[in-house]
């Protein structure tokens, strides 16, 4: 069976490649499309919410693919926009996944204004990407591929 990976984008991700000069150029359907080409035996499920509500289902998603039996999904690259800095309820969304889960920013939030420096997720994810672009992606995808250990 062939790695399926979950990319799973936070509020005003939506608008990638048309908003601040900061997140690019390129929207997320090309970020998509190149996540394809480089990685052929890989089969991506994208998924973008402005609502809170709607990503913590997603992250949930793999914790009843186990309970009912099936296998889960290889891993999520979550970029949770302004949720990563306030919503308690997605990092512990994050504690239940049995998956990892990659976090990633585009911007380096470290650089950015006080109240986006803190992130609620870097401590509970396998891993964090900040300031690489949406080279970010494929970066990500490319962690998950070397770290995970099921087919």
């Amino acid at each position: 069976m062939a790695k399926q990976i979950v990319i799973l984008n936070g509020p005003n991700l939506n608008w990638l490649g048309r908003r601040e000069a900061m997140y690019g150029t390129l929207s997320m359907e090309q970020v998509m499309l190149d996540l394809q080409r480089r990685y052929m035996d890989v089969r991506f499920r994208y998924y973008q919410s402005n609502h809170e509500g709607d990503l913590i289902d997603k992250l949930q998603e793999p914790l009843e693919q186990l309970v009912r039996g099936e296998e889960p999904v290889s891993g999520i690259v979550l970029n949770a926009g302004g949720y990563t800095h306030t919503s308690v309820s997605i990092r512990d969304a994050v504690l239940l996944c049995p998956v990892p889960v990659v976090e990633l920013h585009i911007t380096d939030i470290s650089q950015r204004e006080t109240f986006r420096r803190v992130s609620l997720l870097t401590d509970v994810c396998a891993y964090s990407i900040t300031g690489h672009g949406t080279d970010g992606y494929a970066e990500a995808v490319q962690w998950l591929l070397d770290n995970r250990n099921t087919p």
